[in-house]
């Protein structure tokens, strides 16, 4: 995991797992950019190839503490497969999920 600062925002890049074995340790540092950023915070997932309950837990509980410091929690880059999970557990719908431009079009 890369976190990347940009003026405004800091950028996050996730591996390709987000699951009960990995969420250990990306959790502190999602929750140390949220504490120690200002702006959006923009986490990166076009790496990532397999997420469980425990991942989404991870996003659900860095956006409320976004939310807390008066941020906003953005994921980048969503994989299709990823996108379906987020759908299917209606986190689309809490979570901001990044458009990007070329399907605006």
């Amino acid at each position: 995991m890369r976190v990347r600062g940009k003026p405004g925002a800091q950028v996050v890049e996730v591996g390709s797992r987000l699951d009960a074995g990995t969420s250990a340790g990306v959790r502190p540092r999602l929750h140390h950019a949220v504490d120690s950023g200002q702006g959006d915070l923009i986490v990166d997932l076009s790496e990532l190839e397999m997420i469980d309950a425990t991942g989404l837990g991870v996003l659900v509980g860095t956006h409320r503490r976004a939310v807390g410091a008066q941020r906003r929690l953005v994921l980048r880059g969503v994989p299709p497969r990823i996108m379906r999970v987020l759908a299917v557990t209606r986190l689309n719908r809490v979570l901001c999920v990044e458009v990007p431009v070329a399907a605006v079009a």
